[in-house]
């Protein structure tokens, strides 16, 4: 081919979100989230699907519901010509969970060379949550306010005393590695963080779901909804769509539903005894996280339980 057969090429710009470069997005009491720099648009991801067939359509309505297909259809590739790089602040346990997300390139803040941010994230009186009963891993509504009252007092004073043992050792000649190590998790740092569209959907599809901690959720519903969503709207509405506001449904979700619907609930519930989602009395007295989780999806949908 000749240099003047390929079509010029120019950086694609996104001036909705050229707008917000640089703009932190404040979260919980001193956290916040802003974009450092990104490169691709929607544009970009039809381009790499349609890579094959030159320069291909231009019509918008054809680009949108390319990048619909490329959803539904988990094509993941032409989402990954995408990329995002943001600067957060975040208390430390909140970034035990982030880090978990290994698909991204981190570049940490580090208590070894430098001092500790002088800033921990503060729970008020009234944010203090209960363990859930049904999930290990979760709460479940809060305190009444009494006890978050106690609570935030104790959570000052703990805050205080760790910082004052903290700048005492470093006062005294600490090493900065070893003054740190009792620093509590509520302690902010930062990183910078660059990530590709497809690992960053994936990331905000845990993290911005119910079930995900709250302080994490709400970095999450940040980057979501004043970034990404300015950022590639056709990916951002696919994505709702499909999988934030869509329902999986595995094997045994589909031979409930449509026995219900050819058969009855009777039906229905014998089968759920079949499949060891109920006890053999057909009672719900039996703990199935995977039959709470269905009996879930038919109310969503607009089923009545069968058993």
């Amino acid at each position: 081919m000749q240099q003047s057969d390929f079509e010029s090429i120019s950086r694609v710009s996104v001036p909705e979100l050229d707008s917000i470069l640089g703009k932190p997005f404040p979260i919980l009491n001193d956290g916040f989230v802003r974009l450092v720099d990104y490169m691709g648009g929607d544009e970009s991801i039809v381009q790499a699907a349609r890579v094959s067939y030159g320069k291909g359509t231009k019509k918008v309505n054809e680009d949108r519901g390319l990048i619909r297909y490329l959803m539904r259809h988990r094509h993941s590739t032409p989402f990954e010509m995408c990329e995002l790089k943001l600067h957060v602040r975040v208390p430390m346990d909140t970034w035990r969970q982030w880090i978990r997300h290994r698909m991204a390139n981190v570049n940490e803040y580090s208590t070894r060379y430098s001092v500790a941010i002088d800033s921990a994230q503060t729970t008020l009186p009234g944010e203090w949550r209960v363990q859930s009963l049904g999930n290990k891993q979760g709460s479940d509504g809060f305190l009444e306010k009494s006890k978050g009252d106690h609570l935030t007092k104790r959570e000052t004073e703990l805050q205080s005393l760790a910082g004052e043992i903290y700048q005492e050792r470093l006062d005294l000649g600490v090493a900065r590695e070893q003054a740190r190590k009792d620093l509590p998790l509520a302690t902010y740092t930062e990183a910078y963080w660059k990530v590709d569209l497809h690992n960053l959907l994936h990331f905000l599809a845990l993290r911005m779901d119910d079930h995900a901690q709250l302080e994490i959720r709400l970095f999450a519903k940040a980057i979501g909804e004043e970034i990404v969503k300015k950022w590639v709207p056709y990916t951002w509405e696919a994505f709702l769509d499909y999988r934030v506001h869509s329902i999986q449904l595995n094997q045994y979700d589909k031979e409930i539903i449509r026995i219900l619907n050819t058969d009855g609930k009777e039906a229905a519930k014998k089968k759920a005894i079949e499949l060891g989602l109920l006890d053999e009395n057909g009672s719900t007295e039996k703990k199935s996280r995977e039959r709470a989780e269905l009996e879930d999806k038919l109310k969503e949908m607009g089923f009545s339980i069968p058993w």
